[in-house]
């Protein structure tokens, strides 16, 4: 059934797309639709309070998040455990999690599937008390996330940028990884804690994760030579980094991760400082999202 009243929380500035007509567009397709629009645009000064109080007014039957990677995190955060399902259209830069989730990058695409979708389940993180969706890390791409977040420019250009120009210097750092089915001790490029499988990059960290499957993965990029960096490079855009011989796996549903030489930690995009500790649980089918109908074999979409 579609649904009757919707709030579209909209970042203005993500991914450095022009917003400007969104509101008209997504208005014209509501009332063409027979469906009640609300708008909030984000600020970044308490928008999800102002959110979640605004949503307990209008008791919308989704509230859908028109932005990038960040938007979505910050609607769907705050839906966790609850029954209002997030909706996602893509407007940023990298989009990771609604490409993970099948959900169309076109934005006319994006809109008619509210029309004719599926409320399915999916798991969420709790990483140090902190929800996290998708992807977060320890090691070197975190420091490239704190890197672009200090630039002043945006987009995959100036990611690339920070990954050349940090990559020639970098270390692996020593880790341990405790977790309820096994064990690693030792150097990494990077960690990755994956819900799902790509980076807004498009690297896929994590091929074979499911993201309702009441499960994650703990991803350990291992130390390797510098020469090796190219063919890990392209297994990580071609879907087969988990058959590299540097890239072990661990699946579990809880872990422990002791950052002995203090890495940065990104949460979904966000620098979470440098904890010598990091508890992680799953917290299965907590959080509903809008999706495309199911085919057989993906149970997502």
């Amino acid at each position: 059934m579609p649904p009757r009243k919707l709030l579209f929380v909209i970042n203005p500035i993500s991914g450095g797309i022009d917003k400007e007509d969104l509101d008209a567009r997504i208005a014209e397709f509501c009332r063409t639709h027979g469906i009640e629009p609300h708008f909030f645009h984000t600020t970044g000064e308490d928008d999800a309070n102002r959110i979640w109080f605004l949503s307990r007014e209008l008791r919308p039957d989704a509230i859908v998040a028109v932005g990038g990677d960040g938007t979505v995190n910050l609607v769907g955060t705050m839906l966790i455990d609850k029954e209002v399902p997030l909706g996602i259209i893509p407007q940023g830069s990298g989009n990771g999690l609604s490409k993970d989730l099948n959900i169309p990058q076109d934005f006319e695409e994006a809109l008619r599937l509210l029309l004719d979708c599926n409320v399915h389940a999916i798991d969420t993180l709790e990483i140090n008390g902190k929800p996290s969706l998708h992807l977060s890390d320890l090691g070197f791409n975190a420091l490239i996330v704190k890197r672009f977040d200090e630039g002043d420019t945006r987009g995959p250009a100036a990611y690339a940028w920070h990954v050349a120009k940090e990559y020639v210097g970098y270390q692996p750092r020593e880790y341990e990884v405790i977790t309820d089915a096994e064990t690693f001790r030792g150097k990494a490029f990077m960690v990755a804690i994956a819900n799902a499988n790509t980076f807004g990059s498009n690297a896929m960290i994590n091929p074979e994760g499911m993201i309702d499957d009441g499960q994650f993965e703990v991803c350990i990029l291992e130390e390797f030579p510098k020469m090796e960096g190219i063919g890990i490079l392209y297994q990580l855009f071609n879907g087969e980094i988990h058959n590299s011989l540097r890239s072990r796996i661990l699946q579990c549903r809880r872990a422990t991760i002791h950052n002995v030489e203090k890495e940065y930690l990104q949460i979904d995009g966000e620098i979470i400082d440098s904890p010598e500790r990091v508890e992680v649980m799953i917290k299965p089918g907590s959080l509903r999202v809008l999706l495309p109908r199911p085919v057989a074999g993906n149970p997502v979409g």
